[in-house]
């Protein structure tokens, strides 16, 4: 099997796997109970915090577990929201956005909030000038995404949060899901920023298990009400042996970033200068810096994506449309739709996405793959 849908989901790591259940077989007392066996589940509740903040440069404090990426971008938005009503109910974001986001923006947009969806150009890219021009003085967020889950555009985010360097009341969040451990971390966890988005299961850890970055001293308002947890902002009992994995899966995604991102590009790159060689192709992922290294999008045109995605599964090799939210709806890119694909184009899109795991030589039998069905699907181009 070849696995090239990473950027759905990632396999745990099975050192990720055995603290997962050593955590569970051990340590599996409430971090919230007063007894002894509660106070070495808080320890290492707050070893995993400490391990976590360490690896990102940041203080333990400014870490926050959620259950994950739609968790944590439900919350910024809506909490930022809440949190700053009284001081404006205007938020900018862009039209390329995962739908955690847009779905967030769309609900405050019904209960009386202003949303401006910043465009992009034809790399899927917004304009620094047109975030200029929509800033108001009742803005209270912006929220952009680090790296593109469709077709992998890194956003300009030094540059954002140059503009927003003049706006510090304006909270600045970044979707950083699909932009840890590819090598942008200085970019994410900017000077600037207030909030990122991270989700465990992006980078080999379990599923169900995610965290945000808060800066210190900026407030926001909890969307979970209960007993007080994650400093009375996130209440729920924190799911220890999913925290503790993650913070291991965070250390050795990092530990091996420099020579993934080579092998990822590689690998990318091989496919990618292959491919573009045919007829009736056409490539939204391109090599160059602002793409990042694991994310490869095209289409062959007049032949549906799922129908791709079918053949080569048929051969054991595992893509995806556009994005694994919106595959089995069938619908159509929003982020091409944005970047003014016409729908006979964009629904002919499909995904790589790369992981650590992956090798060349893969990628060589992706290509060997992907003559013999080109040419089986020459005879639906027309």
């Amino acid at each position: 099997m070849i696995y090239f849908d990473n950027s759905a989901t990632t396999q745990a790591r099975p050192e990720v796997l055995s603290t997962y259940q050593t955590v569970s077989e051990k340590v599996w007392g409430n971090p919230s109970s007063l007894h002894n066996f509660g106070e070495s589940a808080w320890n290492l509740l707050e070893q995993s915090r400490a391990q976590i903040a360490k690896l990102l440069g940041v203080l333990p404090s400014e870490i926050l577990f959620t259950s994950g990426g739609t968790e944590g971008d439900n919350w910024v938005v809506k909490g930022t929201a809440i949190e700053k009503q009284a001081f404006g109910k205007h938020l900018i974001t862009t039209a390329v956005e995962h739908p955690a986001i847009h779905n967030s923006m769309e609900q405050l947009k019904a209960l009386g909030f202003d949303i401006t969806y910043l465009p992009v150009d034809e790399n899927g890219r917004i304009s620094v000038e047109d975030l200029k021009n929509a800033i108001r003085s009742d803005t209270v967020l912006v929220s952009v995404m680090a790296v593109n889950n469709e077709i992998g555009t890194i956003q300009p985010l030094k540059e954002v949060a140059e503009v927003l360097k003049d706006y510090p009341k304006v909270h600045f969040h970044i979707d950083a899901v699909q932009g840890i451990g590819k090598g942008i971390q200085s970019l994410i966890l900017n000077d600037r920023v207030d909030f990122v988005t991270f989700s465990g299961h992006k980078f080999h850890a379990p599923r169900g298990i995610g965290f945000i970055y808060k800066r210190q001293g900026k407030k926001i308002s909890p969307l979970m009400s209960g007993g007080g947890q994650e400093r009375n902002l996130r209440s729920g009992t924190e799911n220890l042996p999913a925290i503790a994995a993650m913070a291991k899966a965070l250390r050795l995604l990092l530990d091996g970033e420099s020579e993934s991102i080579k092998t990822e590009l590689k690998i990318k790159q091989t496919i990618l200068h292959h491919v573009e060689k045919f007829d009736n192709i056409t490539i939204f992922s391109k090599d160059a810096d602002i793409f990042a290294p694991h994310i490869l999008c095209f289409a062959i045109n007049g032949v549906r994506g799922e129908t791709i995605v079918h053949a080569f599964e048929q051969h054991g090799i595992y893509i995806s449309t556009t994005s694994a939210c919106s595959s089995k709806k069938h619908l159509a890119s929003s982020t091409l739709t944005a970047m003014n694909i016409p729908e006979s184009i964009s629904t002919s899109a499909v995904r790589i996405s790369l992981g650590d795991q992956n090798t060349l030589a893969e990628a060589e039998k992706f290509n060997q793959v992907f003559d013999e069905l080109y040419s089986e699907f020459k005879k639906i181009m027309n």
